[in-house]
């Protein structure tokens, strides 16, 4: 029940999210018509739409990818001639002309401001659902990554639904302002005809916006530091995570009666109880643990997965905690539930932990038994439980990490039936990958390659999904990103089929990230990267060198960019030298 309120209020903070400007014309050119017959229909419309085209995005495959680009075509279109028609009676009478019977119905409608029309609202309706999603937050993104886990179900429909409530709740909202400003500019200044033309040129302007990838682009880098912050902050809020707090952050111990103070209390709340932990297909640095002989712990539950950069840059603090309150009676444990097919390979995962130097207990969750136990729906997700073997605190993605060592404390402290001691924080040295990321100048985000999530793919060809096909791309837009060569794109990855090969994208980040590995059973593949078509240089990742030449030896994030200056927008190119390379996804810091 929390997160479908959380997606519901997702969905209404998406208002102010700057990439949605170019709809929002389309919507107040319905001000001052019937509620009931004009915007409450193009609302339910939207609402219908937007929720059936991202379910069949999620479930459906390549083809409804296909279909929801086809339609983002037509709707376009539609609301030009909505447009026009607004601008001109004479244009909409000349442009409505040959159109049906229904689309002349809609223009003379909304040009000669009668009352509203149901089938032209639902067409509007439409046209917004399939046009609004460029820069949804993360909500939108747990749901559909929930429904690429566990496959088609009902809950995500009903997820997807009460989202777009959520943003059609607050356009009813602004429309009905609107039309209250709109009647008073009327009455006074007597400019009707002036405020339905400049509406014209605003629903073209947004047109030509929309046309021209500015929602994908310009406006959606504006929003990944916009809406996302809220959101955490209300899923926080409604699990009950915060717990009370005095003014320099640290909770007030009780006092005993006769003023001395007592053994240390956390006020965090109970969330739950530590399940079972059954259901590994196998345990790495420690025999398989219960919560029965974990009882007097400190616990503290890791789920993530080695190619998830999220995950990767939370490793440094999770694994310095381990060290630092092991012998306070603090227990660790990192629970591997797998994103790709080939983090189910236990010996990927083996490696994975030597790498990140990782020595408290990983319990390899291949079938998503422990993910389902704990009802885990994120990467990283933190669950920190007390020495009676309770929940106390939940944290979800990274950062606010003085924030989780003082729980870690607090728990100590009340486990051992002591004062808390006041302890500085740990401070690790990342680098490379598991460095923090530069947030404030982040505008592009996680883009997937495997045709089942992928987004914002601009070769020409389109996607031929299991089949093999040449790639071609001209000069992509902020966010946009193609093959070149001859790639066989599946469900998760796109392989090389031939030498030459290679992928484009345009973004703008101080890190770019790509999960790449050799074929199964595969040789290692050497690869060239450039930045605006010339070697790295200083701005190489900890993956290859200044030059730009890197191989992909193993199945894993490798770090190609990391801008020394600052982060500003570049054109990134990986071209390979032999075939076999396989590219699963791209991340960005």
């Amino acid at each position: 029940m929390i997160l479908f309120v959380v997606a519901y209020l997702a969905g209404v903070l998406t208002i102010v999210s700057p990439c949605i400007l170019p709809v929002l014309p389309f919507v107040f050119a319905r001000a001052g018509q019937p509620f009931s017959t004009s915007i409450l229909p193009m609302l339910l419309a939207k609402i219908v739409t937007f929720a059936g085209i991202a379910s069949l995005a999620a479930l459906g495959g390549n083809w409804a990818v296909q279909a929801n680009a086809f339609g983002r075509y037509a709707a376009i279109v539609l609301l030009a001639v909505f447009g026009v028609t607004l601008l001109s009676t004479r244009a909409a009478a000349f442009v409505t002309g040959p159109l049906v019977a229904l689309g002349s119905r809609l223009s003379r409608k909304v040009a000669t401001e009668e009352k509203g029309s149901v089938g032209g609202a639902i067409l509007l309706g439409v046209a917004t659902g399939l046009l609004w999603a460029p820069c949804a937050g993360p909500v939108l993104g747990l749901v559909l990554t929930g429904a690429a886990l566990n496959g088609a179900n009902v809950q995500t429909t009903l997820l997807l639904t009460a989202y777009a409530a959520g943003t059609a709740t607050s356009l009813a909202l602004a429309v009905l302002a609107g039309a209250r400003v709109f009647a008073v500019m009327k009455r006074f200044l007597g400019v009707g005809d002036r405020i339905r033309q400049g509406l014209g040129v605003a629903v073209l302007t947004g047109v030509a916006a929309i046309a021209l990838g500015l929602d994908t682009g310009l406006l959606a880098r504006l929003s990944y530091a916009g809406t996302t912050g809220f959101e955490q902050a209300i899923l926080d809020q409604l699990r009950g995570n915060a717990a009370p707090v005095d003014v320099a952050g640290t909770r007030l111990p009780l006092a005993a009666k006769d003023g001395r103070q007592a053994a240390f209390r956390s006020d965090l709340p109970v969330e739950g109880t530590l399940p079972s932990l059954d259901g590994a297909v196998q345990w790495l640095n420690s025999k398989p643990l219960t919560p029965a002989e974990l009882r007097g712990k400190v616990v503290l539950v890791d789920f993530w997965t080695y190619s998830c950069i999220n995950c990767i840059r939370t490793i440094p603090y999770v694994r310095a905690w381990a060290e630092k309150y092991r012998d306070q009676g603090l227990v660790v444990i990192g629970v591997h539930t797998p994103e790709f097919a080939f983090e189910k390979q236990i010996e990927n995962v083996e490696k994975a932990v030597r790498d990140f130097k990782i020595g408290y207990p990983v319990a390899i969750d291949n079938n998503f038994a422990i993910w389902r136990a704990f009802s885990n729906s994120y990467w990283p997700a933190h669950y920190f439980i007390d020495g009676e073997g309770q929940i106390r605190y939940t944290h979800f993605g990274e950062g606010d990490y003085e924030g989780s060592e003082r729980v870690i404390q607090d728990l100590l402290a009340e486990a051992a039936g002591k004062q808390k001691a006041e302890n500085e924080f740990v401070t690790p040295n990342a680098k490379g990958a598991e460095a923090s990321p530069d947030l404030a100048r982040l505008g592009s985000g996680e883009t997937y390659i495997g045709y089942a999530r992928a987004a914002n793919f601009v070769s020409p060809e389109g996607v031929s999904a299991d089949t093999a096909q040449r790639y071609t791309i001209a000069e992509p837009r902020l966010n946009e990103w193609g093959l070149t060569g001859n790639w066989t794109v599946g469900a998760e990855q796109a392989s090389l089929n031939e030498a030459g090969g290679g992928i484009t994208y345009r973004f703008r980040a101080r890190d770019l990230h790509l999960v790449l590995g050799p074929r199964a059973g595969g040789k290692p593949v050497p690869f060239q990267v450039t930045v605006d078509g010339m070697p790295p240089g200083a701005d190489h990742g900890s993956d290859i060198d200044a030059a730009g030449k890197g191989t992909v030896t193993e199945t894993r994030l490798y770090q190609l960019v990391r801008q020394s200056g600052e982060a500003r927008e570049r054109t990134f190119e990986i071209r390979f030298l032999k075939p076999g390379a396989e590219a699963f996804v791209f991340t960005f810091g």
